[in-house]
C-alpha cells in the first residue's frame, strides 16, 4: 500500500471516536451467520480496523489476531481490548496486506470485512485449518456501479470455490461468502 493510502486511513481513524461498547460486534452482513461462527480456537481478522469485530470474536472465546495497515487503527484496537479486559485474547499488529498475508498458524476462523486482494485468496484458504470457517464481505458491482474495489458477480465463489460454501449473498453493492474448509 502506498504511504499516501496509509496516511489516508490513519486520518480516517484519527477523526473517529474510540469504539464504544455498542460498536463491538459482528458486521451486519455476517449477523445472520453468527451461530455458525466458532466459539473456541484461533481467529484471524484481516483489515481489522479499530478492533470491534476482533473483540466480539474474543468475547465468544476465540484467540484473535488482527491486522490492519493503519497504526492509528491498531492503537485504537489495542486500547479497546485493554478497556474491555480482553487483551489476553487479542493481538493486533500493523501489516500491509498488499505485501501478502503475514506468516502464522492455521486458524479456525478467518474474517475479512470490506477488504479484497485476490493475491491473498490462496494464502487465506491455506491459513484455514480443516473445518475452519471463512467469512468475507467485499464491495460488489451487483446492485452498484463498477469500480476498482468492487468484485464482479460470482467472483467470491470462484475465488473460494474449493471451500464448502455455507452461504453467499450479492446485492446492493456488497458480496458476502461464508464457507468452510473441508478435506483431509
Amino acid at each position: 500500500m502506498s504511504d499516501r493510502d496509509r496516511v489516508r486511513w490513519d486520518r480516517r481513524y484519527t477523526e473517529r471516536e474510540a469504539v464504544s461498547d455498542d460498536e463491538v460486534g459482528l458486521p451486519a452482513v455476517f449477523q445472520p451467520f453468527a451461530d455458525t461462527l466458532p466459539t473456541a480456537g484461533r481467529a484471524l481478522d484481516l483489515a481489522c480496523g479499530r478492533g470491534g469485530t476482533a473483540v466480539w470474536l474474543a468475547r465468544r472465546g476465540l484467540q484473535v489476531r488482527g491486522y490492519d495497515v493503519s497504526p492509528v487503527a491498531i492503537a485504537q484496537a489495542r486500547a479497546l481490548a485493554d478497556r474491555v479486559d480482553l487483551s489476553a485474547r487479542c493481538r493486533f499488529d500493523v501489516a500491509d496486506l498488499d505485501a501478502g498475508l503475514p506468516a502464522g498458524p492455521q486458524v479456525d476462523m478467518l474474517l475479512c470485512n470490506r477488504f479484497r486482494d485476490a493475491r491473498l485468496d490462496q494464502p487465506i484458504i491455506e491459513r484455514l485449518s480443516l473445518g475452519g470457517l471463512l467469512a468475507i464481505s467485499v464491495l460488489s458491482e451487483v446492485g452498484a456501479s463498477p469500480g476498482p474495489f468492487r468484485v464482479r458477480r460470482g467472483e467470491l465463489r470462484r475465488a473460494f470455490g474449493g471451500l464448502d460454501v455455507i452461504a453467499e449473498h450479492e446485492a446492493d453493492g456488497e458480496a458476502c461468502l461464508v464457507a468452510r474448509r473441508l478435506g483431509q
